[in-house]
């Protein structure tokens, strides 16, 4: 078995209620609808994450838990602010380094992408998304994230990028990660699910909706 490179995985994510997620998947989806999918999306996350080997995993949740979250997880609450301040203030739930933050709209996770990080020996990690924002964010020293976060401008196209200069502006070394698509539009949604394995939530969900008459 291989030694782990990870500390602690964080999940940045907001609670899958009906009108407060995945607004841009309606329509063609109901707002019911929507929460559903992002309800596979977040159950589907956690347990890649749940597989990884990793000594903490944290849910940084805007919201309360429900039955999708599975066991095995500290539960903080998102900090005040915007997204950049968020991010920030997760990685201060970090009581020792290496640690990664992923969101919540990939459910093409896997296990192996997240053993990916720590092999390199680098100062940071960085997943970019094809809509020109990130997927995971990790830092060798989580007390270096702070100040790497807050500032950047986020949900626009410029977002990974500006992150990404700032990393390597400070001086860190960064070891980029394979480039995943958030779920944000029903495109988005049916291309990710091609992408997730046989079975997964995400993909069972999808097609429900699509049986349904989507």
């Amino acid at each position: 078995m291989s030694a782990r490179l990870t500390d602690t995985l964080l999940v940045i994510a907001k609670e899958p209620v009906a009108g407060r997620v995945k607004t841009r998947l309606t329509p063609p989806y109901t707002p019911q609808e929507a929460a559903a999918l992002a309800e596979a999306a977040l159950a589907d996350t956690l347990h890649t994450v749940l597989r990884a080997r990793v000594r903490r995993r944290v849910l940084v949740l805007d919201g309360v838990p429900g039955p999708w979250l599975p066991s095995g997880f500290d539960i903080v609450s998102q900090g005040a602010g915007g997204l950049d301040e968020r991010i920030a203030a997760a990685f201060g739930h970090c009581d020792r380094g290496p640690a990664l933050l992923v969101g919540m709209d990939t459910p093409q996770l896997t296990t192996d992408l997240l053993a990916q990080v720590g092999r390199d020996g680098a100062d940071a990690w960085f997943g970019p998304a094809a809509d020109g924002g990130f997927w995971a964010l990790g830092f060798a020293d989580p007390a270096r994230a702070a100040a790497l976060v807050r500032g950047v401008p986020m949900s626009t196209d410029r977002t990974g990028a500006i992150q990404r200069r700032r990393l390597a502006e400070a001086g860190l070394s960064v070891s980029d990660l394979p480039v995943l698509r958030d779920v944000d539009t029903a495109a988005d949604a049916v291309e990710v699910a091609a992408c997730c394995p046989p079975g997964s939530r995400f993909t069972t969900t999808l097609n429900s909706l699509a049986g349904a008459g989507r």
